[in-house]
């Protein structure tokens, strides 16, 4: 193996200056700088990982939490593109990647106990039951962490607009032309209550009085809880004239359950989703829906953590809220 040692030799200059060319100090030459990491390169030299730990007290290791109830994993083609982005981001800044869960080969750990087994500087909380004990340990630790769409006291937080996006959604349904509206909703998060609360109070804005009955119940990115909620609204002796779905992939449940019954969209009835995943374009007709802006909300965690890390004296807690947009598709039909 290749050591500073041995390139300082061949470049005859001491080993203080090799470490500086090859950590940008900016107290040598230029040239000298270029000729040492040039010659770093040639000799093959790659930097010892723990003894840069031990150096900066820190392994540049960034843990990422994610807990999916359907098990999906990263086929979630929206919280695949958040972490996606964070990998980039944290890339950038010199960082690896660590997921982190309760097991690991055998030994059984809790969250807190997995990220300080991985020396991790850090962890982003991507998307888990806020609720639960273990969670909560590793927030409240003295490991740096931000959360996505989710607040905890004195923390930081990246945040989609999910009271903006279901008040946009809800009203270009109803520039439409619709007044019965039903909305699917996923399980009891606060993401749930930010869209369910929207919802309702922009439908009371508008004058609009939703019956019980149009509010369902189901779980996102899980097409079959959809297509049952589809088919209770479809029970209905009144049917909605639009159905909002918990996302664009839960949808396709909801999708076969039309289909499954003869009702065309949107000339029978109008749906609409949200995410803006890729999937929602590719539909036919292609879905209306709203877009979360997935890439800046890894960015923006990506980056938070990193000055969490880096500058921790200088750190003040702050939420980042990140605006989406409509795609308006052809799955909302106008009513006159």
């Amino acid at each position: 193996m290749v050591t500073i040692t041995d390139i300082a030799v061949r470049c005859n200059v001491s080993r203080a200056t090799v470490s500086k060319a090859l950590n940008g100090h900016s107290d040598i030459s230029a040239e000298t700088a270029a000729n040492i990491r040039q010659a770093a390169r040639e000799m093959g030299y790659l930097p010892n990982a723990t003894a840069r730990t031990l150096k900066l007290g820190r392994s540049h290791n960034i843990g990422v939490l994610f807990v999916d109830k359907t098990s999906s994993g990263l086929g979630h083609e929206y919280f695949s593109q958040i972490l996606e982005s964070v990998k980039q981001e944290a890339e950038k800044s010199g960082y690896d990647i660590t997921f982190i869960s309760r097991d690991i080969g055998g030994l059984s750990m809790d969250y807190y106990e997995h990220a300080k087994y991985r020396n991790c500087d850090g962890v982003i909380v991507a998307s888990v039951d806020f609720t639960d004990p273990a969670v909560i340990k590793l927030v409240n630790s003295d490991i740096p962490t931000v959360t996505l769409d989710y607040v905890f006291d004195s923390h930081s937080a990246v945040l989609s607009d999910n009271v903006g996006g279901m008040a946009e959604l809800v009203r270009y349904v109803y520039g439409k032309g619709h007044r019965r509206i039903a909305f699917i909703h996923g399980e009891f998060t606060s993401v749930t209550q930010k869209r369910l609360g929207s919802f309702h109070r922009t439908c009371s804005e508008l004058g609009l009085t939703i019956p019980d009955e149009y509010i369902q119940p189901a779980t996102f990115h899980d097409p079959k809880s959809s297509g049952l909620a589809t088919r209770r609204l479809l029970e209905l002796k009144e049917r909605p004239t639009c159905i909002l779905y918990p996302d664009d992939f839960s949808f396709i449940g909801g999708m076969n359950e039309l289909e499954k019954q003869g009702v065309s969209i949107p000339e029978d009835i109008s749906v609409a989703g949200y995410d803006g995943i890729l999937l929602s374009q590719v539909l036919r007709p292609r879905l209306t829906t709203y877009r979360q802006d997935a890439e800046a909300m890894g960015r923006e965690a990506a980056r938070a953590l990193v000055e969490i890390i880096e500058r921790p004296k200088e750190w003040i807690p702050r939420q980042t809220m990140i605006p989406g947009r409509l795609l308006e598709g052809d799955t909302v039909r106008t009513i006159e």
